[in-house]
């Protein structure tokens, strides 16, 4: 399998789309107060052209299977990054790819200067807790800024 992380195109806005509703939906993510709800899961590729911002898709053999993105938190005054909607098909999960995303998340977060990166997920995404873990985030005991994501009760930090 050929695996490739790259910056996403508008030609990958169905296919990621696609990717993060059917993980959401796998995990019994709610439909209120979650990702599931932003509007730009429309148009993934649109919401992360702005400066500080980006959005990576990981391909295998050609198709779009997983993704992470970074951008400034919302709702916070703080210079605090969020690293966002990182979900992955079954089919590349366990082979490390995860790490290397968050990897480049971060090296982006740091040449933009973040001072923080934030991160919120489900309960049951005991897997994705432990990757973040793993890379150096702890958890918080509050969410930070206003994301509109009410229903994600685990918060986690990371000083860059």
């Amino acid at each position: 399998m050929k695996i490739e992380i790259r910056e996403i195109k508008d030609k990958d806005n169905d296919k990621i789309k696609q990717v993060l509703v059917s993980v959401m939906t796998e995990f019994g993510v709610p439909d209120h107060g979650t990702a599931l709800q932003d509007e730009e899961l429309d148009s993934m590729s649109d919401a992360y052209k702005t400066e500080n911002s980006v959005y990576y898709v990981v391909t295998a053999d050609n198709q779009v299977c997983g993704g992470a993105g970074i951008s400034k938190l919302k709702g916070s005054n703080k210079n605090i990054c969020e690293l966002q909607k990182m979900y992955f098909l079954p089919k590349i999960r366990g082979l490390g790819i995860g790490s290397k995303l968050i990897k480049k998340c971060l090296y982006f977060a740091k040449k933009k200067d973040y001072d923080l990166c934030y991160i919120e997920t489900m309960y049951n995404m005991k897997d994705a807790q432990r990757l973040y873990q793993k890379n150096g985030f702890i958890y918080i005991d509050h969410p930070l800024g206003d994301t509109g994501h009410s229903s994600c009760p685990v918060w986690m930090i990371l000083e860059l």
